[in-house]
């Protein structure tokens, strides 16, 4: 077990940098799912995640010759930032590799407190292992964004935060990736109240630390692909997967589509904005993967809140498609003046907003005479396009 002695002598030292963030309960989930739910929102955390919490407790514990000679840090984002801020703090140098694809808003994020940036590698492990070099050859402290004591530790005390709003919680559900977070966390939870059931969620498009869970041996992947982008980890830790196998009891993952859903539900019914890893905790609710606690009080972690804004438009764009509030069409028109108007009238007379529309009349596909109009309209659900669908048909602009 985890010394959880750690996790509050943390708790003492990052007091007075993080910000005690909301323990919300969430109506329209528990309605939903039949649970009494809480959610921990550490996307509003400084920096926008969790992550502060370990690397400031990590750099605090530094002694001064290493702080003197500054500290590096491989991430694909949120840990780049807390440890970019610690370091601020302590007014030491800090060098972050980030993966060469990492989205723009984090770099800046991380440049914005003074960091040093390196782009380097396709993932996080290849920027792992030239930071690693980087550090031996330039005399830095590594700062590891799990596989640390005091990194989980710091962690560790966000489950003394939850405990502290509410002891009598029946489950805690947990984002998982490298198993920093949860190790720390169950380890606290357990020590408070060990009948507390702790919950591990994390992308099947990175299912190393599952694969590893389940058989009980560390095991690593080839690749990882998934929009939760902070929680995709190819390789797993042997010193969190010890600690997850001691206190975690159960570990659940979920798909693309599923924390897609959960990210839009937490932007249209909580009013939060919420990353993909920070988001598959709810994912897992929604889409009943913890109906064994139906009637059961629980808190889900909402790990981070740093979302890069273009893909949070194109989860909004198909999350309208897949709920019925957007449709797109083709439809063939006789290219003539009036075609058009009728067109757009019948769609006006179905109160179908048009809010995109394109003109074709020289593709390859069409008779002379002919053009293909595109289409994207507004809708009212899936009623509302068969309507649409029905009428378009009768009017012969939609043939079977």
């Amino acid at each position: 077990m985890f010394d959880v002695k750690k996790i509050y002598e943390a708790r003492e030292r990052i007091k007075d940098v993080i910000v005690d963030t909301p323990f919300s309960y969430a109506p329209h989930l528990s309605k939903e799912s039949g649970c009494e739910v809480y959610l921990k929102e550490e996307n509003l955390q400084v920096t926008g995640a969790f992550k502060i919490r370990g690397a400031y407790n990590k750099i605090a514990t530094l002694s001064d010759e290493q702080r003197a000679c500054g500290v590096i840090a491989a991430s694909a984002g949120n840990h780049a930032q807390g440890v970019a801020l610690s370091a601020s703090i302590f007014k030491i140098k800090a060098v972050i590799v980030m993966p060469e694809a990492t989205p723009l808003t984090k770099v800046d994020g991380v440049k914005h407190y003074g960091a040093e940036v390196i782009l380097h590698g396709a993932n996080y492990d290849e920027a792992y292992a030239h930071a690693l070099k980087y550090a031996k050859k330039n005399s830095l402290t590594f700062v590891h964004p799990f596989e640390d004591e005091e990194v989980i530790a710091g962690q560790g005390t966000l489950a003394l935060d939850i405990l502290d709003e509410c002891q009598d919680l029946d489950a805690v559900v947990i984002p998982a990736g490298g198993g920093g977070l949860i190790s720390g966390m169950a380890c606290a939870i357990k020590s408070v109240n060990p009948k507390i059931e702790v919950i591990a969620v994390s992308a099947k498009g990175a299912p190393a630390l599952k694969n590893s869970y389940d058989l009980k041996t560390p095991i690593d992947t080839l690749s990882v692909r998934t929009i939760a982008d902070g929680i995709a980890v190819r390789d797993t830790s042997a010193i969190t997967l010890g600690y997850m196998l001691e206190s975690v009891d159960r570990y659940i993952s979920v798909d693309e589509e599923e924390i897609a859903s959960a990210i839009l539900f937490l932007l249209e019914k909580q009013k939060l904005v919420v990353e993909g890893a920070g988001a598959v905790g709810v994912a897992a609710l929604m889409h009943e993967k913890l109906s064994h606690l139906r009637g059961k009080k629980i808190a889900i972690v909402l790990s981070g809140g740093n979302m890069d804004v273009t893909l949070l438009s194109v989860i909004i764009e198909k999350g309208l498609l897949k709920s019925g509030r957007k449709m797109k069409l083709t439809v063939t028109l006789v290219d003539k003046p009036g075609s058009l108007m009728r067109f757009t009238q019948i769609l006006q007379e179905l109160n179908a907003n048009i809010v995109h529309i394109a003109y074709d009349r020289t593709s390859i596909s069409l008779d002379y005479g002919d053009a293909n109009v595109m289409v994207h309209v507004e809708t009212k659900g899936e009623e509302h396009q068969q309507e649409i669908h029905r009428v378009l048909k009768e009017e012969n602009y939609i043939r079977d």
